[in-house]
């Protein structure tokens, strides 16, 4: 990678963000979770790479020709003063960042764009969507071969972050769950651990943030990332937030790509530890429909940017993860691994009944091909998916404006719709069973079945506990 970042591959659902003199065409439709192939999107997609890049490389070629052809066409101006007058507003142009990598000079509050398909299109033919892919598929390079438990360089703000992290943690401490709730859906402790850190965030923020005034909106994101107050649930919109929020640091150019190894394996690293305490404390619920757009109920992140940290490896092999003994020995070293490990520990039963998605990734022959269909999964199956990007908010670091009515967009969540949803569901994408459906947590079931001694051994069966039904 030379300068900015390396473009991510082309992918079903999401398109690039065109150069501003083309009219962007429409994305063609996210594949649905149950027809998206893990193999076969691989071995589809790995030939097109290369059909791509020629492409690219012959409109590259037949562009210069257009350009040079219509400078032979103009008359020719032997002024000298008209030539440098040329050549200063050549540089000018050049020296200019884009506007999606520029600091901004006015902050405000992250609010909701996206509310129907257009919207959705409209954003991913924009800047913003390149470029925040630009800077994951950065930060996933940043960890290739690289053990969670690396030492690496970090500097004053990944130490505020770290400092952070822990906060949250305390905050959760302080906050128990309430005794007497039997219930396996989420616990209302969470409410009020919500509230203490929505109220306690900006003073952390102002510690490591800078221009100040971004302060407020930085912190939207950072509070997004733990949950939905009212639902007491988790899930993949809200890993996004957290995505947003480290992107933030990136545009406020607080963190440089120096950072991004330790922003993967001790800051990323940490919030999904710190989320895995939040989900055991308060049973949060998965977003959703039982992690439809999750891998194990609540988190997608952790396995792409595990499955980079195994690129290469010499022993370990996707199939390596229905080895119970591989997944104990290094799921302290790989993020993938320790997912699994998490899994097996709340799931009975295998990964093949279970977790049909991780069992499908298995088959796949190398870590390579694993990584990169997860960063075209996450796209179609995260940022492709309507009812997930209808929450995602965005400001001036993260820009971009939809068609949708906004006062439409902004209405109370506290108050509409069942559960807390306002979203709406596009044509052509599948009905979430989220809507009017309550999903308990595997967590709470586990735990459940612990006080009843039915609990059995990871990949056991158990002749007395329910099972829950898995997507």
């Amino acid at each position: 990678m030379s300068g900015h970042y390396a473009r991510g591959l082309d992918v079903p659902g999401a398109v690039p963000s065109p150069p501003s003199s083309v009219i962007a065409e429409p994305p063609s439709p996210t594949l649905s979770h149950a027809s998206l192939k893990f193999g076969t999107t691989l071995s589809s997609t790995s030939s097109s790479a290369g059909d791509d890049t020629e492409l690219d490389q012959e409109t590259e070629q037949d562009s210069i020709h257009v350009s040079q052809s219509s400078d032979h066409d103009q008359p020719i101006d032997n002024s000298s003063s008209s030539s440098a007058s040329i050549i200063d507003s050549h540089e000018k142009n050049v020296a200019q960042p884009a506007e999606e990598d520029r600091v901004p000079s006015a902050f405000v509050i992250p609010r909701k764009e996206i509310l129907t398909k257009d919207d959705l299109e409209l954003f991913h033919a924009s800047p913003t969507y390149a470029s925040l892919f630009e800077f994951l598929e950065a930060l996933n390079e940043s960890v290739v071969g690289v053990v969670t438990t690396a030492d690496c360089y970090q500097s004053e703000v990944v130490n505020g972050m770290l400092e952070t992290l822990d906060l949250v943690n305390d905050v959760a401490e302080q906050y128990p769950p309430e005794s007497g709730h039997e219930s396996r859906f989420g616990n209302p402790a969470f409410r009020k651990f919500y509230d203490q850190v929505g109220l306690s965030a900006p003073e952390w923020m102002e510690k490591f943030v800078e221009p100040k005034e971004a302060v407020p909106e930085v912190t939207k994101y950072f509070v997004e990332s733990w949950g939905n107050r009212k639902r007491i649930d988790y899930g993949t919109g809200h890993e996004a937030s957290f995505l947003a929020w480290l992107y933030c640091f990136h545009r406020l150019r607080l963190i440089k790509q120096e950072d991004f190894k330790a922003v993967v394996i001790k800051v990323f690293f940490k919030y999904i530890e710190v989320m895995r305490n939040l989900q055991f404390t308060y049973w949060l619920e998965p977003a959703g429909s039982h992690g439809v757009w999750g891998l194990d109920d609540y988190h997608f992140l952790p396995f792409l940017f595990g499955a980079a940290q195994l690129r290469g490896h010499k022993y370990i092999r996707p199939k390596s993860i229905h080895d119970n003994d591989v997944v104990s020995e290094f799921s302290k070293d790989y993020m993938y691994l320790s997912c699994v490990k998490f899994i097996n520990s709340v799931k009975t039963a295998s990964l093949r009944w279970h977790s049909p998605m991780l069992d499908d990734i298995s088959a796949v022959k190398t870590w390579e091909k694993v990584n990169s269909g997860m960063i075209k999964m996450y796209k179609a199956e995260v940022f492709g998916k309507l009812p997930i990007m209808q929450h995602f908010m965005f400001g001036s670091l993260l820009p971009f404006k939809g068609l949708s009515d906004t006062r439409v967009l902004q209405e109370d969540e506290e108050e509409a719709g069942v559960e807390g949803h306002t979203h709406v569901h596009a044509f052509g994408q599948e009905f979430p069973t989220c809507c009017g459906m309550k999903i308990p947590s595997a967590i709470a079931a586990a735990a459940a079945a612990n006080a009843s001694g039915e609990r059995t051994a990871p990949g056991g069966s158990s002749s007395g506990a329910r099972r829950l039904p898995f997507d």
